[in-house]
């Protein structure tokens, strides 16, 4: 697991220096969804200690006991949120990458101030207009970081996409970029296994690897 961790490592310090750039400017968050905490312990082992979840119950189920040990870990929720699970969820993680909708973004500044904890946002942005998936449409953006930032004051670092799959994500990863320029946001969460030197020659600042790292998912029944 540990070699897994050192190859990711190297492929991204590898891509960073490609494209002019400071490794230390890319986070890699593990994702870990699925895995079982003695599969995630050895990269905790390793030092690392930024990990991605998909589903908030998995998360509560798994992390309280990890944090017991490793009370540093910095956790991105990185799957989509429903209204119903944003206390679970701000309890949980230190970061929510997937606001994507005015009703989710009211509910989390209402109960962050309830819980008087405030996680790191991300605006989850649906480059490929794809109906199919989360996020907010490139041209309603601009507004929709407006009402997060200016007039709910979330926390907000920057956007998160994930590109149309089986296509070129240079084009998305771009887009993306030039939605975070125009407003004044310099955290870019985007790439995966597949493609993230694409998307740190793109400007990403953060990279959600998981099969890389923990191996194929286990299928699904």
């Amino acid at each position: 697991m540990t070699s897994k961790l050192e190859a990711v490592e190297n492929n991204i310090r590898r891509a960073a220096a490609e494209a002019g750039r400071p490794a230390t400017d890319i986070t890699l968050v593990a994702v870990s969804k699925t895995k079982p905490n003695d599969v995630i312990t050895p990269v905790l082992a390793a030092g690392h200690r930024t990990f991605g979840e998909n589903k908030v119950q998995e998360a509560a189920q798994k992390w309280p006991i990890l944090r017991e040990s490793y009370p540093d870990i910095d956790l991105h929720l990185i799957g989509p949120l429903q209204s119903n699970k944003v206390r679970q969820a701000i309890q949980i993680f230190e970061v929510i990458e997937t606001v994507d909708r005015p009703k989710l973004a009211r509910a989390i500044a209402r109960i962050s101030a309830e819980e008087g904890r405030h996680p790191r946002c991300y605006i989850q942005v649906n480059v490929g207009q794809e109906e199919q998936k989360a996020g907010i449409l490139p041209q309603k953006a601009d507004d929709f970081i407006r009402l997060c930032r200016d007039e709910l004051k979330l926390p907000l670092e920057g956007l998160m996409c994930i590109p149309p799959a089986g296509q070129d994500p240079t084009p998305y990863f771009t887009l993306l970029k030039e939605i975070a320029d125009r407003n004044g946001l310099n955290k870019l969460s985007m790439g995966m296994s597949g493609d993230f030197e694409t998307a740190i020659r793109c400007g990403a600042t953060s990279v959600r690897v998981g099969t890389a790292l923990f191996g194929d998912r286990p299928p699904l029944g």
